[in-house]
């Protein structure tokens, strides 16, 4: 018997629930002897029903001792009450007519099922396998496990429900890092513009991005006066649970002093400050007032990539095409596009400046197609104004119809 058989309890293949050896019931309106009694007719035998006439031709088939002269022996009938000597007339005990199968005398019986004991199962029980008896076991403990852990989960959820939290926490990668910029640098910038002129006007700037319930005036003590236009926005560093966070801004600013009845402004400077903000549902808002963050120069680090070994000769080979480009470079697009490379785009500095002098120049060394190259440029200003700077330029090398050979300016920077 298969192994899902078992598990479901169902019978074994072939064989039904109602298979099972019980005896009929008779009928209603059967009744429980159809064999003719022709006994109880003294006028003669009952002609039998086709069935019991078969019966009794195969009782009276077989061979007789002394047979009749002809026809079929017909048996003897009882005689009549009329007659005044029954022991004249040859009286046979009566007898019950014994029916015979219809296929006949010489049909071979059929088996013959022995009775159920009480209790008895109507099939026979058949060995089952070891992997039927691990796969039942398997299935019922799956079934055990998920109930149980549906009741356990089920039951958690009503002793602690779960609540929806009113800040949303995500973590850095989600942090709205260009709106909390946006916040940090407005509000870093109300925070150092004061007047005591309008006393009322830097807390009603404050609070536009100050979070709720706390107080606008940010300690300031309503004296002076100072200005703050630009500011720039730096590093946003997110704490690690994703709602709060700290933006690094510079904000250049100029104080005023009081001399007498008027204000003398005094120089620019900037200032760093460290702003906190906060998430919220929402947006995001400044949670408190920002800190000073001294500004110290750094050195480079030791990691700096460098330029390369220098190569002396292409450098004093390419020295008066390097001033050339500089010159073209500081008048006219047209003029710096004749002295690039082929397929190369610089836009010039459109005369903003002149040329003054190529302090320095050199080439390292690289392939035979491109090189890179750096520049030491005077520029020559307004009036007397000179300023120095330093440019990083990329070199390559250009064949002409006549088969000379150029280097020349494909990138600068």
């Amino acid at each position: 018997m298969s192994w899902w058989r078992t598990l479901l309890n169902l019978p074994p293949k072939g064989e039904q629930w109602s298979d099972q050896r019980r005896t009929k019931k008779p009928g209603k309106k059967r009744p429980s002897n159809t064999a003719p009694e022709w006994w109880d007719h003294p006028d003669g035998p009952v002609s039998p029903t086709p069935r019991q006439a078969q019966g009794v031709a195969a009782q009276y088939s077989a061979p007789q001792a002394h047979p009749p002269a002809g026809g079929v022996m017909a048996p003897p009938r009882r005689p009549s009450s009329r007659t005044p000597d029954a022991s004249q007339s040859g009286h046979r005990t009566p007898e019950r007519l014994k029916q015979r199968s219809p296929h006949g005398s010489h049909t071979a019986p059929g088996p013959v099922r022995e009775p159920l004991e009480p209790g008895q199962p109507p099939w026979s029980t058949e060995p089952e396998s070891s992997f039927s008896t691990w796969a039942r076991r398997f299935f019922r403990g799956l079934v055990v496990v998920v109930l149980l852990l549906a009741a356990i989960s089920g039951v958690r959820s009503w002793v602690a429900p779960n609540r929806t939290p009113e800040t949303v926490v995500s973590n850095q990668s989600g942090f709205p890092a260009d709106e909390a910029r946006a916040v940090a640098t407005r509000y870093a910038v109300s925070y150092l513009n004061w007047d005591e002129a309008n006393a009322d006007a830097r807390p009603a700037q404050i609070a536009l991005d100050l979070a709720a319930g706390l107080d606008s005036r940010a300690g300031w003590n309503g004296r002076g006066k100072q200005t703050a236009d630009r500011a720039y926005p730096g590093e946003v560093k997110v704490d690690s649970g994703g709602v709060t966070a700290v933006v690094d801004v510079r904000v250049e600013v100029r104080p005023y002093t009081k001399r007498g009845g008027a204000w003398v402004a005094g120089r620019y400077s900037w200032e760093r400050l460290s702003v906190p903000v906060a998430r919220t549902a929402s947006r995001i808002v400044a949670s408190g007032p920002p800190t000073f963050v001294p500004d110290e120069r750094a050195a480079l680090p030791d990691n700096m990539p460098e330029a390369g070994a220098p190569d002396d000769d292409l450098t004093a080979a390419t020295l008066k095409d390097a001033e050339a480009f500089f010159a073209a470079y500081a008048e006219s697009d047209n003029k710096v596009s004749a002295v690039t490379a082929p397929g190369s785009t610089i836009r010039s500095l459109n005369g903003s400046v002149k040329f003054g002098e190529l302090k320095d120049w050199q080439v390292f060394t690289g392939n035979d197609d491109e090189r890179r190259a750096t520049a030491a440029v005077t520029w020559d200003g307004a009036g007397d104004t000179t300023l120095d700077q330093t440019y990083t330029l990329t070199l390559r090398r250009t064949v002409a119809t006549d088969g000379a050979q150029r280097w020349q300016v494909a990138a600068v920077g």
